[in-house]
């Protein structure tokens, strides 16, 4: 059992607290601006899988991230954040100039529920949980994750899944039964909330 499954109201906002202060650290150490404490809480050497986002002017500055937990969640915390920064291709990597502007994002992520396999698109979509569900879609080769909060940018699940499609290398009207669908959901933690 992962971390997330585990999570609870009554502890999560001091463990997204601690989360979100091993990814800023993380950081702070590979830029040279300081060392990261040591953290010995049992709960961070189990499994768990996250996505750490990084923005700057609430501009999205880096996005990367694990959908299943396969080493220990203090691991996936480090080593997502510093992808983040320095791996993400879509950007240049973070500067120390910038990293003062950079806020930091921790998204825990469950363990992806697969779903049925729809023999058409408008089955799949009838499936889909606007706002709650982040989604992984396989098709072949082709694979690609949003996570729920891309919701917010694209609400319509026509289109979720459209974009979602295009960011695995699809194109948008493609459909196969053979398309396999996963969902998760994710406990998020922002800097500054």
């Amino acid at each position: 059992m992962s971390v997330a499954e585990r999570l609870d109201g009554s502890w999560d906002a001091a463990r997204g607290r601690v989360l979100l202060r091993i990814a800023r650290e993380s950081l702070t150490e590979a830029l040279g601006l300081g060392v990261a404490a040591d953290y010995r809480e049992a709960w961070l050497q189990e499994p768990g899988a996250c996505f750490i986002t990084l923005t700057r002017w609430g501009e999205l500055r880096g996005c990367v991230g694990s959908v299943r937990a396969y080493r220990p969640l203090f691991d996936d915390v480090w080593l997502n954040a510093r992808a983040a920064a320095f791996h993400d291709t879509r950007f240049p990597p973070v500067e120390r100039d910038e990293f003062p502007e950079i806020a930091v994002e921790v998204s825990l992520l469950s363990s992806p529920e697969p779903l049925p396999p729809f023999a058409r698109e408008a089955e799949a979509l009838a499936a889909l949980r606007p706002g709650v569900d982040g989604l992984i879609l396989e098709a072949g080769s082709h694979r690609s994750t949003f996570l729920p909060q891309v919701w917010e940018q694209l609400p319509d699940p026509k289109d979720f899944l459209a974009h979602l499609k295009q960011k695995a290398g699809l194109p948008t009207g493609f459909w196969s039964p053979d398309v396999q669908l996963q969902r998760y959901t994710v406990r998020k933690w922002v800097e500054g909330e």
